[in-house]
């Protein structure tokens, strides 16, 4: 039997070690965060940890761990059957739940007494998370940020992708917050991760830079949507180098119309978020957009929103926020095309 208990401290640094990072906690509990690359083996289901909980609390403990454990034990033998047969000896799984380590603990028993070789995450996930955002704010200030900057609609998420595709490190936070960081940056269909799994894949991005190599991201605020960006990183992304990316009024506005197409062919959703900025913009204003957007003309609207309400807003958060951004050097593709950004890119990487 090898049983192996880990700290998370220990842990941040031999995630890659294992073969498989389990977790033990309900699907619900494994969908709001989890470990990097894990996979869920929930020892009591969502159901069933409701089921458990309400019987510790309106009859005792005692007969909830009876309880639990005859649906425990159950469950295991489930994920053995399905998952656990055809692994050879020298697999090497980590495990880990909420924080006891009961349900986990439970699991790794098990495993250990087959005769793989068990590491236990001491503390669960709860530690797991303490150590990961101490590790953000060690990391962020280590790294070599190049903030891509430019107006509303310029490419700068067009070039991120393009640096990456020519293999450059690039932190595409709206990526990751699932979110294009506007009060039309809502994706539809595709909700925003919990503030726990953003700070996770953040910290997952992080990690594997180089700190020798720039790292290109994005002139984002505190906030991608509803999610928080981690503070020690905001404050790497301020004091770096800037990067000013321009585009023609033209060219932006074809690009957002390409790029938001959803809000083109669904002009009631469009209208419906343009009501956030009537605070902002006053409500005679965005009726105003609200009537040419169900008249046919979005591209009016669009210029319209960027030159009143995006451009100046953007400015002054840039010459407020980013520290270089007076001394960023300007650059410019030929126009929106993919071609033209990734040619942007090359030159880019070849300065670099």
């Amino acid at each position: 039997m090898s049983l192996t208990p880990i700290v998370a401290a220990d842990l941040i640094h031999r995630l890659g070690e294992f073969d498989a990072v389990i977790d033990a906690r309900s699907e619900d509990e494994f969908a709001l965060d989890h470990l990097p690359g894990a996979v869920n083996w929930p020892t009591l289901n969502n159901a069933e940890r409701i089921e458990i909980g309400t019987l510790y609390k309106q009859v005792n403990a005692f007969e909830a761990r009876k309880r639990g454990a005859a649906i425990a034990a159950r469950n295991i033998a489930a994920h053995i059957e399905l998952e656990v047969i055809d692994k050879p000896k020298d697999w090497r799984p980590l495990a880990y739940c909420w924080r006891g380590g009961q349900r986990s603990g439970a699991l790794s028993l098990i495993l250990s007494q087959i005769g793989f070789r068990v590491t236990l995450i001491e503390g669960g996930y709860k530690a797991f998370r303490a150590s990961l955002l101490q590790d953000v704010d060690l990391i962020a200030p280590t790294l070599y940020f190049t903030v891509v900057c430019g107006p509303t609609g310029s490419g700068k998420t067009r070039l991120l992708q393009a640096l990456a595709g020519q293999g450059a490190q690039v932190l595409d936070l709206e990526a990751l917050a699932s979110h294009r960081s506007s009060v039309l940056g809502a994706v539809p269909g595709v909700p925003q991760p919990s503030q726990k799994h953003f700070d996770t894949l953040i910290w997952d991005a992080l990690r594997q830079f180089d700190p020798l190599r720039p790292v290109f991201v994005e002139s984002e605020s505190k906030k991608v949507g509803n999610l928080s960006v981690p503070g020690t990183l905001v404050e790497a992304m301020r004091q770096s180098p800037c990067l000013n990316l321009q585009l023609s009024d033209t060219e932006r506005v074809a690009l957002l119309m390409e790029d938001y197409s959803h809000l083109v062919r669904d002009v009631d959703y469009f209208c419906e978020r343009l009501a956030v900025l009537i605070p902002l913009q006053g409500r005679a204003v965005v009726e105003g957009w609200m009537a040419l957007a169900r008249s046919g003309h979005l591209p009016q609207v669009v210029q319209e929103l960027l030159t009143k309400h995006y451009d100046p807003a953007y400015l002054q958060s840039m010459q407020r926020n980013f520290v270089q951004f007076k001394e960023s050097k300007t650059i410019a593709p030929e126009d929106r095309s993919i071609r033209a950004v990734a040619d942007l890119a090359t030159q880019i990487l070849q300065k670099t």
